[in-house]
């Protein structure tokens, strides 16, 4: 019995020293998980914050270049006295093309309301003259009525008169 005992607690010393050992591991795996991890974040943030600051350097820079070329572009037809001249009479021209185009909308639009009031005036009068006719039968009607109406009338009351005498 007694060597089951020293058996059994040096079985127990070396399970004891492996589970030691295992947990130094396990601790060492999470340290440097935890090491690769923070490093990881550490470096994304960099990144995004180098990222930031470009953009911050390089908005302005791309401005005043664009302002630049804007410039350039505005000012050089007119360094020279030729090509000044040039420049003026594409001007001129441009103008004179956008005033002609003008006139013909509005000449356009003058003959359509033009046509359109003539075609209105026209259509009102037919429309009057239809009316006229409509009122001038229905008077003449009415006259003719009213006529043979008095005639029969004035024919009694001569006969009447006549009786009388």
């Amino acid at each position: 019995m007694a060597e089951q005992s020293s058996n059994n607690s040096s079985k127990s010393k070396t399970e004891a020293k492996r589970a030691a050992t295992e947990a130094k591991k396990s601790a060492a795996k999470t340290a440097s998980a935890t090491k690769k991890a923070a490093t990881k974040t550490a470096v994304a943030e960099k990144n995004q914050a180098q990222v930031i600051l470009e953009s911050a350097v390089d908005f302005p820079v791309g401005a005043v270049l664009s302002v630049s070329d804007k410039l350039n572009e505005i000012v050089e037809p007119w360094t020279d006295r030729a090509k000044a001249e040039k420049q003026l009479k594409s001007y001129r021209r441009q103008i004179e093309k956008a005033a002609k185009r003008t006139e013909r909308r509005g000449s356009s639009a003058r003959k359509r309301a033009t046509t359109e009031a003539r075609k209105t005036r026209k259509r009102v009068e037919r429309d009057i003259r239809k009316q006229q006719k409509v009122v001038t039968s229905t008077a003449t009607e009415t006259i003719k009525t009213g006529r043979t109406e008095v005639e029969r009338r004035v024919k009694q009351v001569s006969d009447q008169f006549a009786s009388l005498r």
